[in-house]
């Protein structure tokens, strides 16, 4: 099977069995579910529930500060009680709390019921990437955290086709179908995932007696980590954050199109994620993760760029230019996932790893938060048609960052072979 062998080799095709097999369906599963209430937070409070957008969205902003305060706290548990635990146990509370979600009437319901899930939510990636991480060889985790985001992007595309096809204002009660049907979804992926339940164990730490344990303090001092997650939320800031922030109300106000091309251009989007992230991968073995990452950043000032230029061009022009610039900046999201989490997880110690991987996620959270008020701020000042080429920049600021981290890793931390360093 040659091109088979040239996607994935047969000695990484060996590892995807069993639990490793189980754990992929889980990500797709459960980002399936996640796929169909994409996008409809503030739709649903709204259109649905009568809130006013002001609330919606102040609402969605704090369940962001929140989910970003909650990552320190599940990445403590991940190492103190084991992944699998802290990940069977957020799915089961989120699914009760999309159920509940369905119900909610007043103010005082909706802000208690969506900071529950939330709180919930808040483990994020975590418990799958240290699960990941124990089930795939040092040699294949860069390739396995790839595919795992391949799976992220089929699930979340997935389950955007299908809430599309449910879902109908003319219809609110379909809105409760969706989110019983999320939930519904989330429990098959718990019980899936309970089934990974001895793999998922906690690693203490060995230390002489008297000796502390440790903790967030051994974390936080890690100097390369703490440059990893200013380079990744400039990065991110440049590419995902902006994107939700702003990139949907810069087509319709700023470019004049019709929303339905949002939803043409995310299909280029996911479909080259999907089609790519293999071949890609292949590509990516045996090169530097930072001047992956740093090649991110030009692929996402390519992208701001040719957003920026549709300002001058007629409607069907633009139309083509978001579409080919959305399989640009997805080519550069095959790149940055599993490079990111590649560096995160080989500097981590294994008893560490929840709490690595909650600081680097906590870069997602930042940018979560700071790019709807930073996109905002073009808008204030009446320069709205400026921000996407601004937004370029700053994804070039984070690339240079990540040049710099190259420095303080080992050629193996840093994806390098022994005849790439040669």
């Amino acid at each position: 099977m040659p091109f088979l062998d040239r996607l994935a080799p047969a000695d990484f095709r060996a590892q995807v069995h069993g639990p490793l097999r189980r754990l992929y369906l889980v990500t797709l599963i459960n980002t399936f579910g996640n796929g169909m209430a994409f996008a409809m937070f503030v739709v649903y409070l709204h259109n649905v529930r009568g809130f006013s957008v002001t609330f919606a969205t102040l609402l969605l902003t704090a369940t962001a500060v929140v989910g970003l305060a909650m990552g320190p706290v599940w990445g403590t548990l991940i190492d103190r009680i084991g992944p699998a635990k802290v990940g069977l146990t957020t799915m089961i509370l989120s699914a009760f709390g999309l159920a509940a979600w369905t119900r909610v009437r007043t103010h005082e319901e909706a802000v208690i019921t969506a900071l529950v899930i939330t709180v919930f939510e808040g483990a994020g990636w975590g418990p799958g990437l240290v699960m990941l991480t124990r089930l795939v060889s040092e040699d294949h985790r860069q390739r396995a955290y790839g595919l795992n985001f391949m799976m992220v992007n089929l699930g979340i595309g997935s389950g955007l086709l299908v809430s599309a096809a449910i879902v109908s204002l003319r219809h609110p009660v379909s809105f409760t179908y969706l989110y019983l049907f999320d939930a519904a979804v989330t429990m098959v992926a718990a019980s899936l995932f309970a089934t990974l339940l001895p793999y998922g164990q906690p690693v203490h730490e060995t230390h002489e007696a008297g000796q502390p344990r440790e903790g967030w303090r051994v974390v936080l001092r890690d100097r390369r980590l703490r440059l990893y997650v200013v380079a990744s939320l400039v990065l991110i800031l440049g590419g995902y954050g902006s994107v939700d922030a702003g990139l949907s109300l810069f087509i319709v106000n700023n470019l004049h199109v019709s929303i339905h091309v949002i939803g043409i251009t995310f299909f280029f989007n996911t479909a080259t994620i999907v089609l790519a992230q293999l071949w890609v991968l292949n590509r990516m073995q045996g090169h530097s993760r930072t001047r992956m990452m740093a090649l991110v950043a030009v692929l996402w000032f390519i992208f701001w760029a040719a957003l920026e230029s549709s300002l001058a061009l007629p409607g069907f022009a633009i139309v083509i230019v978001l579409c080919a610039a959305q399989v640009v900046f997805a080519i550069g999201e095959t790149m940055l996932q599993p490079s990111g989490s590649a560096i995160v997880n080989h500097i981590a110690p294994e008893h560490l790893r929840g709490r690595y991987n909650a600081a680097a996620g906590a870069a997602w959270g930042v940018s979560n938060t700071l790019a709807p008020a930073i996109t905002g701020l073009y808008y204030v000042f009446h320069a709205g048609n400026w921000w996407p080429i601004g937004t370029g920049v700053t994804a070039l600021v984070g690339g240079l960052l990540m040049l710099r981290l190259r420095h303080g890793l080992s050629a193996a931390e840093d994806g390098r072979t022994i005849e790439r360093t040669a």
